[in-house]
């Protein structure tokens, strides 16, 4: 089913293979707790290759190879002659040759597609400025830790523009579950990854609506969801994002307008007091811990699938 297959972006995987990578992933954190976690990767070598900083990623795809059986490889582009203008299609032409996969944080997520059509290998999205495919599968896996399968009702607020809220629509739009999303006019998602989400939720029955009022959005749902403002390479339009954003803030106030045993999430790192409250994001509802530790599951569920 996934053997030798890219993860570049969840829109290009069917309903029952995201529901495999989930179930995968809490196979995985079963392993782990039971410390038997089984040498699905022995003697394989993956390039974990990093053109951003990292802190989750780069701790959970390392462990998650290595944990694995595998062997890890991990390059800053400072490491590599891709920081001197090599173009990444002769990168991956050179490492594909050597491993067995590829994970790449990246900047422009057309690295990503000239990385798998050069390498010949499985290669993996780390986050780029479309999508965050990994965080999405761990959001899912936190979210059903705490409601089960129920059909949940979930708000985003902040960014709409966001690349882990394109990857949070799609994998609602795929399962079939409830999303409302507070963001400005002006940062609405692009039109036409906004059209083919809304065709699958069409098919799914999904609904996202999107609304002004972060209120509106978020008044009865399971699920308070934001991230920061200002993703990096975006401090240009820094001051811009942040005053369209100024009323878009993760608040207690805000909180309770969710049910009562609704839980906070994000993908980290925050900023306190800008996206989110410190009561907030360091209070009980906090789940933002859970799903920073769900990411290596999700790494181990999906190289140990697809490589």
């Amino acid at each position: 089913m996934f053997r030798g297959r890219s993860l570049l972006c969840l829109l290009d995987f069917e309903t029952h293979e995201i529901e495999k990578m989930l179930d995968v992933s809490f196979i995985m954190k079963n392993y782990v707790y039971h410390n038997n976690v089984p040498s699905s990767l022995s003697g394989k070598r993956v390039a974990l290759l990093f053109e951003k900083p990292s802190t989750r990623t780069r701790v959970s795809t390392e462990l998650a190879v290595s944990m694995l059986g595998g062997i890890p490889i991990v390059l800053n582009k400072q490491d590599l002659q891709w920081s001197r203008g090599e173009p990444i299609e002769d990168t991956g032409r050179v490492i594909g040759r050597v491993v067995n996969g590829i994970g790449a944080r990246v900047l422009n997520h057309l690295t990503l597609v000239k990385l798998k059509e050069s390498s010949g290998v499985p290669v993996f999205n780390l986050l780029s400025d479309l999508s965050h495919p990994l965080q999405a599968l761990a959001d899912l896996m936190t979210i059903r830790e705490r409601f089960g399968n129920n059909l949940i009702k979930i708000a985003f607020v902040g960014d709409g523009t966001d690349n882990v809220l394109l990857s949070l629509m799609a994998i609602v739009a795929k399962l079939g579950l409830e999303l409302h999303i507070a963001t400005p006019k002006e940062l609405k998602p692009r039109e036409d990854l906004f059209k083919i989400i809304s065709e699958i939720a069409d098919d799914t029955g999904s609904v996202i609506e999107f609304h002004e009022d972060p209120y509106d959005a978020v008044r009865g749902v399971h699920v308070v969801y934001t991230d920061v403002w200002v993703s990096m390479g975006q401090e240009n339009i820094a001051e811009q994002k942040k005053k369209l954003l100024q009323n878009y803030r993760v608040t207690s106030d805000l909180m309770k307008y969710a049910v009562k045993d609704a839980i906070f999430m994000h993908c980290l790192p925050a900023n306190r007091g800008e996206e989110v409250e410190l009561e907030v994001i360091d209070g009980p509802k906090s789940a933002v811990w859970d799903q920073a530790e769900n990411r290596l599951y999700t790494a181990m569920a999906v190289f140990s699938l697809f490589i």
